[in-house]
């Protein structure tokens, strides 16, 4: 079946819609987790089919028996004006820690790799270093309900929270740095929790009373340090409204969230998952599609040159073969047919010019070329850092494949960006 690329994130974001909703019992959670992490818009065309599937994620979820992944507030204590700046602190320490967390993973990462480990001892000498984690506390290696329930709800001392949260993040950042498959998302959730459990315990140490309240320190704790990671402050503002039913406390949550959407985002300018695609090479920020940007290459949309003109060539003989006004610009080659640089064609019709001089004399944009790899992206920067208005595609022997004018390049663009636009937008 034929798809477009709209149509394609369409189908990946209500099945990650659908899926997040049965798991957290949250449809407009699962809903929003598809909006902004999987298709970066909330566009007409997406609105029903995410909304069903999320909906629909939930109902078979709540049929088959499954129990929300996430736990009950049970707080009572309303949330007070104050508390939000309060809670914007504990936004900030939740993003530093995403961001020490993502910058971790990287640097193991990059370490196994300079090892050269081979294929199948990564993951076995990452099992190995996650041994001493494991003994050290059992929880390290949970997905975090059970560990939930069993820290929080049951009262658990801080230093042990604080050992569990250590643990988690070593055992999160051995675990993907030695090529583990899966992400952050629920080791976000837990480590989130532990944080805002922590900071509750320790501002009530440092003052003698409760200052806020240690479940909604959880809550806003595990949204502020989610979105640090993964991103999407919508979708845990939802995701604790749904869990909690308690509008107050998802003021606070949104407002953590965007306190450390806009710190990580500032400092360090990818979610975890952005970051990845852009250690391997990739430059985006958001789940915005720039796949069309890939497609589009030098090769596929320069225009053959199947006769370029010698170099050496005089300047008689040029305007004998090019009448002015018949051609703009004409290619250049030397003598082993290596590109030697555009002319153009008015220069050779200048009042002074020796008619015996070599054509190659009036070459521009000798040492600006393209090769036919090159994306549109690089072609537009290459055109604004040569200051040339056509540049000639060569393969790697420097033989001339074609030419491309910027003209072109810039209205191609223009015309994708507008398909795009209307893809995203149902039209």
């Amino acid at each position: 079946v034929n798809l477009r690329r709209a149509e394609v994130r369409t189908l990946v974001g209500a099945g990650a819609g659908a899926a997040i909703a049965g798991t957290f019992g949250a449809p407009l959670a699962g809903a929003f987790y598809a909006f902004e992490i999987v298709i970066g818009a909330y566009t007409p065309a997406s609105i029903a089919p995410i909304v069903a599937a999320a909906l629909t994620g939930t109902l078979v979820a709540q049929l088959f028996g499954q129990q929300p992944y996430l736990i009950q507030e049970t707080a009572n204590v309303a949330v007070e004006t104050h508390h939000y700046l309060i809670y914007a602190g504990l936004a900030v320490i939740c993003a530093l820690v995403g961001i020490v967390i993502m910058r971790a993973v990287a640097l193991v990462e990059a370490g196994t790799r300079w090892a050269r480990f081979p294929g199948w001892a990564r993951p076995a000498i990452g099992g190995l270093c996650l041994i001493p984690i494991a003994m050290l506390s059992p929880q390290a290696l949970s997905a975090g309900h059970g560990a939930l329930h069993a820290d929080l709800m049951l009262g658990t001392s801080l230093g042990f929270i604080a050992l569990v949260l250590l643990a988690k993040s070593l055992a999160s950042i051995v675990s993907l740095g030695f090529g583990f498959r899966g992400g952050l998302f629920f080791a976000s959730l837990f480590l989130g929790t532990l944080i805002g459990h922590l900071f509750a315990g320790l501002l009530q140490l440092a003052f003698g009373h409760p200052v806020v309240d240690p479940y909604h320190a959880a809550m806003v704790g595990m949204a502020a340090l989610a979105v640090a990671v993964i991103g999407g402050p919508f979708t845990m503002a939802m995701l604790v409204l749904e869990a909690t039913q308690n509008f107050s406390l998802t003021g606070a949550v949104l407002a953590a969230s965007l306190v450390a959407s806009t710190i990580v985002r500032e400092l360090f300018g990818y979610s975890f998952s952005t970051w990845r695609l852009h250690l391997r090479g990739e430059t985006i920020k958001s789940a915005r599609d720039i796949g069309w940007t890939r497609a589009l290459t030098a090769g596929g949309m320069m225009r053959r040159e199947a006769h370029p003109t010698h170099a050496s060539t005089s300047v008689a003989a040029f305007r004998q073969r090019f009448a002015l006004g018949a051609t703009s610009r004409v290619v250049l080659v030397d003598g082993d047919g290596h590109y030697a640089g555009i002319v153009q064609t008015a220069a050779a019709y200048v009042e002074g010019t020796s008619s015996d001089a070599a054509i190659g004399t009036l070459a521009i944009s000798k040492d600006a070329a393209l090769t036919p790899d090159m994306t549109i992206l690089t072609v537009m920067k290459r055109f604004d850092a040569s200051g040339a208005d056509e540049l000639a595609v060569l393969d790697d022997g420097r033989r001339v494949l074609g030419l491309l004018s910027e003209a072109y390049v810039r209205r191609r663009y223009g015309e994708e960006l507008d398909k795009s636009q209307k893809e995203l937008f149902g039209e």
